[in-house]
């Protein structure tokens, strides 16, 4: 049976870890070549060791556009060209409406929008006719929690970017998908800056109100970003999949 990525070159922004380590695997394991980036070098080498001989780590901050420019210059000397973009990197944090900061507003817009978009504009160059795009919002782009003000406008602004760039694109053929998780059991949680047990009690929060009755795992999330990625999807853009559990759905 032929893999499903057999030849393709992919850039996984935040592959280091949760979902874009999952989805970095999964891509390899169907033939692809992965570029991932992440923050962190240990984290990244890591990874790296994890996915194996068909991944590269480049280590950088997807809202720093030198970083972008980096990132790309590795992919053309490696690979000459790049043919599916998971722009997956992003942070989440949290904060009441009246307690809102600059820097909370700020560091959420750099990294989920602005780094998101100049992830995908700087692959264009090297993305033949007929690639993928891929990028990562949440069911928060369209509920509204809570103290997710910002973080949800964030996933809102990359739901739209979907659209707007489905017909920027259309010329070129390249499809433009979003995958927006439900609740996944990731190293996220460990970054909102909540306690263990804050972090439980959210984990149970969202698990209720899940009708499959449970989280997703990382994997899950992969196995979509696959199909999203290959020609199992030929006829799909513009859309926003839920990788939910119906939580966002009933």
């Amino acid at each position: 049976m032929s893999k499903k990525l057999e030849g393709k070159v992919a850039v996984i922004t935040g592959g280091n870890s949760g979902m874009g380590l999952a989805t970095a695997k999964r891509f390899a394991a169907e033939g692809a070549k992965v570029v991932i980036t992440g923050r962190r070098h240990a984290e990244l080498d890591a990874a790296v060791k994890e996915i194996g001989p068909a991944a590269t780590g480049v280590r950088g901050d997807v809202s720093n556009l030198a970083d972008l420019d980096r990132l790309y210059q590795v992919v053309k000397e490696k690979h000459g060209r790049v043919d599916v973009v998971f722009a997956n990197a992003g942070v989440g944090e949290f904060a009441p409406f009246g307690q809102v900061t600059e820097e909370h507003f700020d560091k959420l817009f750099d990294i989920n929008v602005k780094g998101l978009l100049f992830t995908v504009q700087k692959a264009l160059p090297l993305m033949p006719d007929g690639g993928a795009v891929i990028l990562n919002a949440s069911i928060v782009s369209i509920k509204g929690y809570e103290a997710f003000g910002v973080y949800s406008a964030t996933k809102a602004a990359v739901r739209s970017f979907a659209r707007s760039w489905t017909n920027d694109l259309k010329a070129r053929k390249i499809r433009v998908n979003t995958l927006s998780p439900g609740p996944i059991d990731t190293p996220i949680f460990k970054t909102t800056g909540a306690s263990p047990e804050e972090v439980e009690q959210l984990k149970a929060g969202f698990t209720a109100q899940v009708p499959l009755g449970r989280m997703g795992t990382p994997d899950e999330i992969a196995k979509v970003a696959v199909f999203l990625a290959s020609d199992d999807s030929s006829f799909v853009t513009g859309v926003e999949l839920f990788v939910d559990g119906g939580m966002a759905q009933v």
